[in-house]
């Protein structure tokens, strides 16, 4: 992040809107079509960003009855990216982590992309304080059946929310990730379910805190909301880890939210998660493979 005089004194502004239609000019034979479903979902993203930074004096804070394990800002947020995406008039199917089915859009306001999307991820956090965010996936085309839900995608977008926001909606560039660095100081995990982990997990977890070359021992960070953690990662390097424990044998990340790579067989299949450095990300794969070997 740029912190300097000239960067708080500029004037030639980029903002996101900005930004997607200058790209689209250099593509003559675009619609326009994704312009404005990227709009909608800014708008969706400001909306839940204002509901975020006054959810204590609006009472937002909370569950949403008596026994649903919903949050009542899940609820709302969920609403107003629903409502949003299909008022835009470019979405066929939305998915959403807070819906057990997929929503498909009426023929008369149908377009053509497929989103899916967690409208408030980590909201576990929230009465506390912690960021949170919002995960969107959007596709021009994709196929759906009963078997398997294959997206692929056009775009991917997270918003990082905070009382006082820091990964800023309006303005496009405000981080500049570029590349990710090769390996990082930190490892991020919950720690707390370390008794349940695989030996693989654990003893890769064991040489970020006492490495066997001698090295400077890795830094402990988890926030417990994904787009916290992540979006740190991205900026500083490292690894992020939700393994596969004896709790949950396959994870509990929904991948069509959070493991883009994998192809899931229905909307809501989880799977564990390693997400870093390439260093950092090899190295815990040659645990695994050795393992593998080993009892092969």
């Amino acid at each position: 992040m740029d912190h300097s005089e000239e960067a708080y004194c500029r004037t030639d502004l980029m903002t996101i809107t900005r930004h997607v239609l200058n790209e689209q000019n250099k593509h003559r034979e675009a619609c326009g079509d994704f312009a404005i479903l990227l709009n909608h979902i800014v708008i969706g993203c400001k909306y839940v960003c204002s509901v975020v930074n006054k959810a204590g004096l609006a009472k937002l804070i909370g569950l949403a009855g008596n026994s649903n394990v919903q949050k009542k800002l899940d609820v709302l947020s969920n609403e107003v990216f629903v409502k949003a995406l299909i008022s835009s008039g470019c979405t066929c199917i939305l998915v959403s982590e807070e819906n057990e089915e997929a929503i498909f859009v009426e023929p008369s306001k149908r377009g053509r992309y497929i989103v899916v999307f967690d409208p408030l991820d980590g909201s576990s956090n929230i009465d506390c304080g912690v960021s949170v965010g919002t995960l969107v996936l959007s596709s021009g085309s994709g196929a759906m059946d009963s078997q398997l839900w294959r997206v692929h995608t056009n775009s991917s977008q997270y918003q990082e929310y905070a009382y006082t926001t820091i990964a800023q909606h309006e303005f496009y560039s405000e981080f500049y990730f570029g590349q990710i660095p090769k390996t990082g100081k930190i490892y991020s995990v919950n720690e707390g379910n370390a008794r349940n982990w695989d030996e693989h997990t654990a003893e890769y977890v064991e040489n970020c805190k006492f490495p066997h070359d001698g090295s400077l021992p890795k830094s402990l960070r988890y926030i417990g909301s994904m787009v916290a953690d992540i979006h740190r990662t991205l900026l500083y390097g490292g690894i992020f880890m939700y393994p596969a424990d004896k709790k949950s044998p396959n994870g509990k990340l929904r991948v069509l939210y959070k493991a883009l790579h994998l192809v899931p067989k229905k909307i809501h299949e989880r799977s564990p998660i390693f997400l870093g450095s390439h260093e950092d990300i090899e190295e815990i794969k040659e645990l695994y493979a050795a393992f593998e070997d080993k009892n092969a």
